[in-house]
């Protein structure tokens, strides 16, 4: 498989409009992204863009990332959650497994490997000769709808005690499993992003080789040459949370703005653009909007940046990071709600753009990677109050 130039993965993003918008109903439907748009991500290259070069990637930049995430969720809420899911893991899993892990998941399967999950140590594996035995039951393992693995986060246990890297810091490892070693329970019936596929899901008693763990904070690539590969799982996870909720509220601050044109309200004889109070709204949302996108396109460049030089990803930075999503994710959320607001009952038709929209924002806003403990916490290493949260 030909992986895309990193300058062409926004564009390959940009050419499944037609396609994303006439299969959301689909999506939805099936509670799963459609097989037609799994399959065109393979096609265009897209599903396996984000990952290092050993792993059909093309390694791109935060700001590629950002972008293209951005474009994903402005097309449909579901299939930016898909991309904030399945991008990562497979990122992660392919930048930090063993060498033997790599070759089973990956290189036996040509790379083309889609994996969703969730990645908090819901889990315990009891240490054993060549790997763990898995117990353990996770929520909301997204984009595990159509995923050939599925990443499990769990705490490997030595004589029936948990395993620690240091002082109060428990170790946390990820497994990655074939799917048919994995029991869904389902229980994806929700209000928004319906057609994420995001399955609850267990495993009893499974063997997981050591090839087939790494560490959740690891910033150690074994493959990819890329700041992103040394920077490990929780910045490419929160520039997606961001950038995801950056997209849904443009698409519908974009969809306001098409219909204000058209629309009029009920004994108002004035169309929705011509009111002054609705040019002042769209003035100071849309401000709100663009500042959102800068600062987060700030953190992580300057990060970014650092770490290319050879700098440390210091606490500081991390939290300059997570406040950028959770400031972001903020104002996407106020974005969205001024315009379902103003639309008025177009807002509210099933199936709508904007209807959807507006499910999916307050469904993927409620995330506790963006939460408001996440801006505590970074408020804290900026007041020295703590030196470094781990899970930053």
């Amino acid at each position: 498989m030909t992986a895309a130039p990193a300058a062409a993965v926004l564009g390959r993003a940009r050419g499944m409009r037609d396609l994303v918008r006439s299969q959301a109903g689909d999506s939805e439907r099936l509670r799963t992204l459609s097989p037609a748009i799994v399959d065109q991500m393979w096609a265009s290259g897209l599903m396996s863009a984000f990952n290092p070069v050993p792993a059909g990637g093309v390694e791109p930049s935060f700001t590629e990332m950002i972008e293209t995430w951005i474009e994903m969720a402005w097309q449909d809420g579901s299939f930016g959650w898909v991309g904030i899911a399945n991008l990562p893991s497979s990122f992660a899993a392919a930048c930090y497994l063993p060498d033997d892990g790599f070759a089973e998941v990956f290189t036996a399967h040509d790379n083309r490997v889609t994996m969703g999950g969730q990645f908090f140590p819901n889990g315990q594996g009891i240490a054993t000769d060549g790997g763990y035995r898995l117990s353990g039951s996770w929520s909301f393992g997204s984009g595990t709808g159509h995923s050939q693995f599925v990443a499990a986060g769990f705490l490997p246990m030595d004589d029936g005690e948990i395993r620690w890297v240091s002082d109060g810091v428990p170790d946390m490892q990820v497994a990655v499993l074939p799917r048919e070693e994995v029991t869904f329970t389902d229980g994806w019936y929700v209000q928004g992003l319906k057609g994420t596929g995001s399955y609850d899901y267990r495993v009893d008693d499974v063997f997981v080789p050591a090839g087939r763990t790494f560490p959740l904070f690891c910033r150690t690539p074994r493959r990819g040459a890329s700041p992103a590969t040394r920077m490990g799982l929780m910045p490419v996870t929160a520039a997606g949370h961001a950038a995801w909720a950056l997209g849904v509220a443009k698409s519908m601050l974009d969809d306001v703005g098409a219909l204000a044109a058209t629309k009029f309200r009920m004994s108002d004889m004035a169309s929705l653009a011509s009111r002054p109070t609705f040019q002042k709204g769209l003035a100071h949302h849309t401000a709100a909007w663009r500042a959102a996108r800068l600062l987060v396109l700030d953190a992580f460049t300057t990060a970014e940046a650092a770490v290319d030089s050879g700098a440390d990803l210091t606490p500081m930075l991390r939290a300059d990071l997570r406040v950028a999503a959770v400031y972001a994710t903020d104002t996407a959320r106020q974005c969205a709600e001024w315009a379902h607001l103003v639309a008025g009952t177009d807002a509210i038709r099933e199936g709508s753009r904007l209807e959807r929209a507006f499910r999916d924002i307050y469904t993927g806003t409620q995330h506790a990677f963006i939460s408001e403990k996440v801006a505590i916490d970074a408020a804290q290493i900026w007041l020295g109050i703590i030196e470094d949260q781990p899970g930053l």
